[in-house]
């Protein structure tokens, strides 16, 4: 099944329902001590555990749906799982925390050398997406790579020096919003690279 014939509402659910049933797995838990194999874990540890079997089963869902994933959607799985399991392993919610830091900082760093190169990666993810001149999409891989490692640092700050109750809700909202702001944002600055697949066709 391809992608294009999933319903958009189903996709969303999928992508952004784990996250979200985190976030009330959090409120839920948050004063509670659970006693696992004779160990107590508060209820951020917990809510995280959970979180794991749930974004893999999203995802695998989301798999057998399209018939494919996204480079980023597997390595941010891999990113849950490992660290996701340090988390509960350790007993030490920081693990969970700093997930976020390194996953943006990657993505960041994965652009910033396909520019070093003179190459833009997102326009390899994307571009049968987003059609647009090779200068559009330099552009908007600099910008994006710049977003992603602001993204880390901010989460770094975040983690770092506020409290769990607000890292939580600046995860689950603040910094998806942010993305799409900065997205759609980008989209109608770069209207001029935009190609037309009408114009091509003529032009063919």
């Amino acid at each position: 099944m391809s992608e294009n014939t999933l319903n958009p509402a189903v996709k969303q659910a999928l992508e952004l329902g784990p996250p979200i049933l985190f976030f009330f797995a959090y409120l839920y838990m948050r004063d509670s001590t659970y006693t696992i194999g004779g160990v107590d874990y508060d209820g951020f540890i917990v809510a995280a555990g959970v979180f794991v079997p749930i974004l893999l089963c999203s995802i695998a869902l989301l798999w057998r749906l399209t018939g494919e994933l996204s480079r980023m959607q597997v390595f941010t799985a891999v990113m849950v799982v490992i660290f996701g399991g340090l988390t509960v392993w350790f007993n030490d919610e920081r693990f969970f925390k700093m997930k976020t830091t390194l996953v943006y900082g990657v993505f960041a760093l994965i652009l910033a050398i396909g520019l070093a190169q003179g190459r833009s990666y997102l326009a390899w993810v994307m571009a049968g997406l987003l059609p647009m001149s090779h200068e559009g999409w330099m552009k908007l891989t600099w910008r994006l790579a710049a977003f992603f490692a602001f993204l880390a640092a901010a989460n770094e700050f975040v983690w770092r020096t506020m409290s769990t109750d607000t890292w939580v809700k600046i995860e689950t909202f603040g910094f998806p919003i942010l993305m799409i702001v900065f997205l759609m944002t980008q989209i109608m600055r770069l209207q001029e690279f935009m190609i037309e697949p009408d114009r091509e066709d003529e032009e063919a």
